[in-house]
């Protein structure tokens, strides 16, 4: 599924959707696998990012954290270069569309696709004493989400491939019981990026939900906590820098290093030939402590500013509607709704 579209200036750009939950700070993984790439995306695509707020519930939420951590997250993501004036960037509570669309979907939906999803049986594990309907069912409402704005392409890493290949089922059931009505999107492989692992088990995927909080660097560490983190990250006894099997710990940093500085793994086996683990975790840390530096320095700013920030997803939420408006409508017509008295669904 891996785009090879050349986008021209005199073809009209292709949509691109994405969104992320705001509970808890993100982590430099998120970071270097996805959101450093979502800015880049803006120049080629014409970009729909938001928040999936309503995803975030599926987990027992604390209401003022809640509110506190969608609030900075927002801030974290213009903070990184969300462009709001390029891209529709909302918060998904604020677009009662994908609400009602996902209901509707999940009646498209069989109950053993939704019960084959590694990430539901993964949560369920995880949080034993709150296996509810919403964290079974929400594969639909991401399919929502995606297919209400006719996006063409979806950034996906390994963990959300099969979300994606069940989106495109929906889809194409939906479209063959009542003539095309979706985009059937794609994946869209990140030219750059990296799936960033835990320092302190580099065989676990790095997350800001780790009990252990040294094996994961959030957007906001100081550089006294990040050189720490990087310092005590583990490794081997080889003490010789190049990425290989039996590696796993030099590997990620490797990865790390190469997407903050754009150097191949074969210009990093050589700078640091001849040179110990020290050196070069002391490296991989000051390079991610200057590529932090000017993104928490306007995070600070930015988070000062209540009252723009509220501007901003308050004029990012009637776009978004607009869009997911007009296909709701195809969609309640379609399956056979009366249309509202106003003519909602009927025009």
């Amino acid at each position: 599924m891996e785009n090879t579209v050349n986008t021209t200036p005199e073809t009209k750009k292709k949509r691109v959707l994405s969104m992320i939950q705001p509970t808890g700070m993100f982590t430099l993984g998120n970071y270097l696998g996805a959101l450093k790439n979502f800015v880049a995306l803006q120049n080629d695509y014409e970009c729909v990012y938001a928040l999936a707020d309503l995803h975030a519930i599926t987990v027992r939420q604390n209401p003022a954290e809640f509110r506190k951590n969608t609030l900075s997250a927002y801030a974290m993501m213009l903070a990184l270069g969300i462009d709001p004036e390029k891209s529709i960037f909302f918060i998904q509570s604020q677009v009662p569309e994908h609400a009602q669309l996902a209901w509707v979907l999940s009646c498209y939906t069989q109950f053993g696709e939704l019960s084959r999803m590694t990430q539901f049986k993964d949560k369920s594990a995880k949080h034993a004493d709150n296996v509810n309907a919403g964290l079974f069912t929400y594969p639909s409402l991401m399919a929502a989400d995606i297919l209400l704005y006719n996006a063409d392409y979806v950034p996906v890493g390994a963990d959300q491939k099969q979300h994606l290949e069940l989106c495109r089922n929906i889809a194409e059931r939906f479209n063959g019981l009542y003539s095309p009505t979706f985009v059937v999107p794609d994946g869209l492989i990140p030219k750059t990026g990296a799936r960033i692992m835990s320092l302190q088990d580099p065989t676990k995927k790095m997350s800001k939900s780790d009990e252990n909080t040294a094996g994961f660097i959030t957007m906001l560490d100081t550089p006294a906590e990040i050189m720490k983190k990087f310092k005590r990250a583990v490794t081997d006894s080889e003490a010789r820098v190049y990425y290989g099997e039996n590696k796993a710990g030099i590997n990620n940093l490797m990865g790390i290093y190469s997407c903050i500085t754009g150097k191949s793994y074969d210009e990093i086996e050589k700078e640091f030939e001849g040179r110990g683990y020290g050196d070069f975790k002391t490296a991989v840390g000051e390079a991610v402590v200057k590529e932090l530096e000017p993104i928490q320095a306007r995070y600070n700013e930015l988070i000062k500013d209540k009252a723009y920030l509220e501007k901003c997803y308050s004029e990012a939420a009637p776009r978004a509607e607009a869009i997911a408006r007009r296909t709701l409508q195809k969609v309640m017509k379609k399956v056979g709704y009366l249309p509202v008295a106003h003519g909602a669904y009927g025009n």
